[in-house]
């Protein structure tokens, strides 16, 4: 037996292609990751509902800043849904999900802080000059 072993360990070996692939011949579509549909279908459901809620808001007849704290807060998890599941930002590194999320994030909070600030310099601007003619 010890002859049979050295003997093929000194023959070279036919390569064995029966399981695995040769590049040219993997079909396209295993390269992609697949996801269910029922992720598209709650999502797209989720939309809907979100919609509805959004309408609901003018249906209701909400006025002042409820309403558009609402219509704002819909618009937003609507936003998050379309990006995160139909543009793939969920399956993306976290640096390219922070590249793209964290520059819209900040013009949120230098908009909210200039509205503060607004209020701030029209009451200055009240207070020393007067409310005008």
């Amino acid at each position: 037996m010890t002859d049979m072993t050295a003997d093929n360990r000194s023959r070279p070996q036919a390569a064995d292609h029966t399981h695995a692939p040769l590049p040219a011949e993997a079909p396209a579509a295993e390269e992609h990751q697949q996801h269910p549909i029922k992720l598209y279908l709650v999502v797209w459901g989720s939309l809907f509902v979100l919609s509805a809620l959004s309408y609901f808001v003018d249906y209701a007849g909400l006025q002042g800043y409820l309403r558009w704290s609402l219509i704002l807060l819909f618009m937003m998890l609507k936003a998050g849904l379309i990006v995160a599941v139909f543009m793939h930002i969920a399956w993306e590194r976290l640096a390219l999900t922070y590249a793209i999320l964290l520059p819209p994030l900040a013009v949120l909070v230098f908009t909210a802080l200039m509205v503060f600030e607004s209020e701030y310099t029209l009451l200055t601007r009240m207070t020393f000059f007067g409310a005008g003619p």
